[in-house]
């Protein structure tokens, strides 16, 4: 079955900043060495986790997209994680899968974080979103979703690795450690959940956490509280071994959100 090489940056944001943070990125991206199928960046990763949409959004042409659209073709990979988008008047909180070849796909974030008033300046999504990559199908999510298993939920087993980007705050990264495993053990498949580091414009301290686990829960990776560029690899064999040894998805109820 097939493998998957994974890089991940669990980076330090700079408040609203675009041009610095896709500089420490780049900077930070230098150091893979090895070739790799994706890249994924965390939630918000050219601003840090901002309502001040009008003064930082861009348009899909825009310098970040842009960036991506060149580190893809340099590293002859995927990258992924999510900015702030503007779009027909409105805001969204964007995640953008960017191909090598240009062509790339979006999940707009379905559940805002009324607490930190995000329902009150972003424009919710309302389609859950499966790309492809090198035989894997892979759902895309940004942090708060990770909280609703109903939206994540693996549907007659349409997914292999459940993907969230995010800028969780630590003083809530109790609740990130506990619904990680969660996700991954109910809807067996890899999860991936990407966090930043540091402390944002509003003192909000981020203690990464980011972390990687296999169907059956098993850590592979896992990091707090430091910038870090990982890349591994993850076999899709093992999606369907624990789907083989443990049916459970068979008997699922047979519902579907949408």
């Amino acid at each position: 079955m097939e493998q998957l090489k994974v890089t991940l940056l669990q980076a330090y944001l700079f408040w609203e900043n675009a041009a610095k943070n896709l500089q420490n990125i780049s900077l930070k991206l230098s150091d893979i060495r090895e070739r790799t199928d994706l890249i994924v960046l965390p939630e918000m990763f050219n601003t840090g986790f901002t309502m001040n949409a009008v003064e930082n959004a861009e348009k899909m042409d825009g310098k970040t997209v842009n960036w991506m659209r060149d580190t893809a073709r340099k590293f002859n990979a995927v990258v992924t994680g999510s900015l702030i988008i503007e779009e027909n008047g409105n805001f969204y909180n964007r995640m953008v899968w960017m191909r090598p070849d240009a062509s790339y796909e979006t999940y707009d974030k379905k559940h805002l974080f009324g607490l930190g008033e995000e329902d009150k300046t972003y424009t919710a999504g309302d389609k859950q979103v499966i790309v492809e990559l090198k035989g894997w199908k892979i759902r895309l999510a940004i942090c708060y979703d990770l909280r609703f298993p109903v939206w994540l939920r693996n549907h007659q087993q349409q997914y292999d690795l459940l993907l969230v980007v995010a800028n969780w705050p630590e003083k809530r990264a109790h609740h990130w450690r506990m619904l990680i495993p969660a996700r991954a053990v109910e809807n067996q498949s890899f999860i991936i959940a990407l966090n930043r580091v540091g402390y944002d414009g509003k003192q909000i301290y981020y203690s990464g956490d980011t972390t990687c686990l296999s169907p059956a829960g098993d850590v592979i990776y896992y990091k707090r509280d430091e910038e870090d560029l990982y890349t591994f690899t993850i076999n899709k064999a093992e999606v369907e071994r624990v789907r083989t040894e443990m049916p459970f998805l068979k008997d699922a109820d047979d519902f579907n959100l949408i």
